[in-house]
């Protein structure tokens, strides 16, 4: 079973009572509302949209039961995918809020025994990121499609043979290429998953990612507005916090 079924069998108790109340989907991130006042956020793909719409017109997402508004994490379409896992992150919300903080990233790096010389595999262009590893000594390889960085064939040969860490965006679950890097990663690399989009939950990473870095809203007004406004990261992290989670 892949890391989206993982995580919908996960989730399955938590969304089973709890409804979806709000849903928007801005141009950057979107974010969901549950009805016990949950409030997850996940990176919003490019829309190759043909018309006007994005979704099908007959689709209605607010009211629903969360139960199978999760299911849309095994769909084929990428903007479903977002759907269904801000909706983890949602309903994993209260739990997730009350993990430590790691809000300049030092723990990460410590835990992933980054020093002078360390081998860094970055799938997704985390530019504060690499100049830390930068200034550290590390040796960094990134490749990062949307930004048209990177060889992907020599990124993936250098995931199996050359790296000793791997970060990677948590957007690789949205557009379904994360399962195939874990695949393809040496056995010893030691990888940590990273961004707004992450869910902060052990069970469906265990022996394949060490380190959950991801970002929980406090203020979730806050958060709509600046989803609604086509707002960012650095704009979204200010009303929220910043927890790391370790899986093993």
């Amino acid at each position: 079973m892949g890391i989206c079924g993982q995580l919908v069998e996960t989730m399955q108790t938590q969304a089973e009572g709890r409804f979806l109340e709000n849903l928007t989907i801005g141009l950057g991130y979107t974010a969901v509302c549950t009805d016990d006042g949950g409030v997850g956020v996940a990176y919003t793909p490019e829309s190759n949209k043909g018309g006007c719409s994005v979704l099908p017109p007959n689709e209605e997402y607010e009211g629903r039961p969360a139960s199978e508004v999760l299911e849309l994490l095994l769909s084929n379409s990428a903007l479903h995918r977002t759907i269904g896992l801000a909706l983890v992150n949602a309903l994993n919300h209260a739990q997730a809020r009350t993990l430590p903080e790691d809000r300049n990233n030092s723990v990460l790096f410590d835990a992933l025994g980054i020093v002078r010389g360390t081998r860094v595999a970055m799938v997704g262009h985390f530019a504060p990121i690499v100049a830390r590893l930068e200034e550290r000594g590390s040796l960094v390889e990134v490749v990062d499609r949307g930004k048209g960085l990177g060889d992907e064939q020599r990124f993936t040969e250098r995931l199996e043979s050359w790296a000793e860490v791997a970060i990677v965006t948590s957007t690789s679950i949205i557009n379904n290429t994360l399962d195939d890097l874990l695949a393809r990663m040496g056995k010893d690399v030691r990888v940590a998953l990273m961004g707004p989009s992450t869910p902060l939950l052990k069970a469906p990473f265990q022996g394949k990612v060490r380190l959950l870095a991801g970002t929980v809203p406090m203020d979730s007004e806050a958060t709509l507005r600046a989803v609604r406004q086509a707002k960012g990261t650095p704009v979204i992290q200010k009303f929220s916090r910043k927890p790391l989670l370790v899986v093993a």
